[in-house]
């Protein structure tokens, strides 16, 4: 695990007593994979994975396919990283495309992998489905409960370990929310379902995130509230990106990338704007970060050595 980073500039406070001194808080850091999707992927994951591994993350989050040939690579992937390094991996698990027993089915099958961590989300209602179709959970919170029964069923095999869950959150509002107020509130129904923390949808301006750290916080919410960030240097990843997640690209920062004289210069200008980003919401206090990779180490090094962050050379 990467050592703790400060976030935050030296004060008054490092000159107090060491018996009152405050420890630098520790942070977490953790990266997104998914699955390859072609041969070239696939023989150029493990790279990336050994490379993002040399920097000690938390865990490692891997995406999920709901069905088919991409559900047997997801739990493909997840074997290889609980068997074969020392990441622990995070397997996502959507409501959609899943009745409760074949979600049932697939809990099981993620723990008899060994895996200890799940990212429960209601995920994306493909166009012309009828949601919630017979069989199926409605909405995140009840996917959060359903992993906790089926923990509680397999207790004494876990020898009395503990699943540790995560959930989505939205800075700017989830595509379905009528409003801040009701994002909140699926918050608090996944922290009373027994989710353990929360990962942020991508965003551009560091007061959305703060913005619902403060609205969480007013209302009871007591999940850490990762920020997830992808790193800021390709404007077509950028694009496609914001468009499934419903949000406003960040216009300034695309115009700047598309003005950068080559290849190597855009990269260094959204490496920059990234890093920016991370330090803006570190320095209020967010409890680590989240890095959407897309498979694509050499942007998250990057990333993590303008931060100075161990990271592999």
């Amino acid at each position: 695990m990467p050592p703790p980073l400060s976030a935050s500039a030296p004060s008054d406070a490092d000159d107090a007593p060491a018996s009152v001194r405050r420890p630098p808080r520790r942070l977490t850091l953790s990266y997104e994979l998914f699955p390859p999707r072609s041969d070239v992927q696939a023989r150029t994951l493990p790279d990336t994975i050994e490379r993002l591994a040399a920097t000690g993350p938390d865990f490692v989050s891997v995406t999920y396919g709901a069905a088919g040939p991409r559900r047997a690579t997801t739990t493909e992937l997840l074997r290889f990283l609980v068997d074969q390094t020392p990441l622990r991996p995070l397997a996502h698990l959507t409501c959609v495309g899943n009745t409760e027993e074949q979600l049932r089915e697939i809990i099981d099958e993620f723990l008899s992998a060994g895996v200890r961590g799940i990212l429960a989300i209601r995920g994306d209602i493909p166009d012309g489905l009828g949601w919630p179709p017979p069989g199926a959970l409605r909405y995140g919170h009840h996917l959060v409960r359903l992993i906790r029964e089926v923990e509680a069923e397999r207790a004494i095999e876990l020898a009395a370990g503990r699943v540790s869950i995560g959930v989505a959150a939205y800075p700017n509002g989830h595509p379905d929310s009528p409003g801040p107020r009701h994002d909140i509130d699926v918050l608090l129904a996944k922290q009373r379902a027994g989710a353990d923390f929360a990962i942020s949808q991508q965003f551009y301006a560091p007061g959305e995130y703060l913005a619902l750290l403060r609205r969480a916080e007013l209302a009871g919410v007591r999940l850490p509230i990762l920020p997830g960030i992808m790193p800021l240097t390709e404007p077509g990843r950028i694009l496609k990106l914001s468009r499934l997640a419903q949000i406003e690209p960040p216009a300034a920062l695309l115009h700047e990338l598309e003005l950068a004289r080559d290849e190597t210069e855009r990269h260094r200008l959204g490496v920059a704007a990234t890093v920016r980003l991370i330090r803006a919401v570190l320095d209020e206090g967010a409890p680590g970060l989240h890095l959407y990779t897309f498979n694509n180490h050499r942007a998250a090094l990057d990333v993590l050595d303008e931060l100075g962050w161990p990271s592999a050379a």
